[in-house]
């Protein structure tokens, strides 16, 4: 049992800046002491504009480092597994970016060395510590829309500019495992997953209708979460307009929430519509982290662990099947 918790973070790249990093120096009894990027460079001005102690240009020199406890992986996902396993092998509790992993049997991979070295893995699906989403499944399992029927999930995003901005590492599938549905939709059936429960039934389609690049651009999917909780989801990034609406319909009522935004999570029933406005916190998985640091150091759970991730890894991967 950790007193307190000091972080290494592995790819220290720009979900670092706001995101996260400044979270592990804010959580109590936490703290961040060492930063690697293959570029030492780049290293050395993050741990300097963030005062942080050490930097590396070798990922073992920072998960060999004795003054290390945990190990955070904020790499792109081909790196996940190799960089966790590492990690693990060394006894440090691992905290790994989403998704967990390019393929949901690099996911089981490392499940199983976190449970014969007896390591806490955690996955960086951060909405499950944030308050807004807390209040959902809140709202949910006290009742407030009755008994749950069905579910929706909408994400639109316009295409990319690859012709200006380049092709994102996000878009190519030997890095990050698919497209835009592996980084963004991760994070919305991950979030229903923690809702309404683990998914027992998936179908779906992938397919690409813009040809800007070789992943998928539209996913549809047909899912059962929990008791029979029935869920069509459409995720599209080549759409003329950006959207991102999610709908929890029961008996008596509904809730409308996105995954990404910020305005009120909106409960309709029989007696109008009520708004539960609750903003996210600057740096958004601080709370996560502070689960995290709260039970290594003994005082609680953290939500996100990998077998909960990996879940969602069979869920996209099965919705991928057909396209790869």
């Amino acid at each position: 049992m950790l007193n307190n918790v000091r972080w290494g973070i592995i790819g220290c790249g720009d979900v670092t800046e706001v995101k996260s990093g400044p979270g592990f120096q804010k959580a109590a009894k936490s703290s961040l002491i060492a930063v690697m990027r293959r570029n030492g460079a780049l290293a050395r001005d993050y741990a300097a504009r963030h005062n942080v102690p050490k930097w590396y240009d070798d990922a073992d020199r920072l998960i060999q480092d004795p003054e290390v406890d945990a190990v955070y992986v904020a790499t792109p996902p081909a790196y996940h597994k190799e960089y966790a396993l590492r990690a693990i092998k060394a006894g440090k509790p691992v905290y790994v970016e989403k998704p967990m992993a390019t393929s949901y049997r690099d996911c089981l991979e490392m499940i199983k060395a976190s449970e014969d070295a007896g390591v806490p893995l955690y996955v960086a699906y951060y909405r499950r510590g944030l308050e807004r989403f807390q209040k959902v499944k809140e709202l949910v399992e006290g009742g407030a829309i009755g008994e749950v029927r069905f579910a929706t999930m909408e994400l639109y995003r316009t295409p990319l500019n690859t012709a200006e901005e380049g092709l994102p590492w996000r878009v190519i599938p030997e890095i990050a495992g698919g497209g835009l549905f592996m980084d963004l939709a991760s994070h919305t059936l991950d979030i229903f997953d923690y809702i309404l429960g683990p998914v027992s039934r998936v179908a779906g389609h992938a397919a690409n209708q813009a040809k800007l690049y070789q992943a998928e651009d539209i996913v549809t999917a047909n899912l059962t979460f929990g008791q029979g909780v029935e869920a069509v989801g459409v995720w599209c990034f080549a759409a003329f307009e950006a959207k991102d609406v999610n709908e929890i319909v029961g008996s008596q009522g509904k809730l409308t929430f996105s995954t990404f935004g910020q305005e009120p999570i909106l409960l309709t029933d029989s007696e109008g519509v009520k708004e539960f406005p609750i903003l996210n916190p600057l740096h958004i998985q601080q709370p996560l982290i502070q689960s995290m640091v709260d039970e290594l150091t003994g005082h609680g759970k953290c939500p996100s662990t990998g077998i909960s991730a990996a879940r969602t890894s069979w869920v996209m991967e099965e919705l991928l099947r057909n396209y790869y």
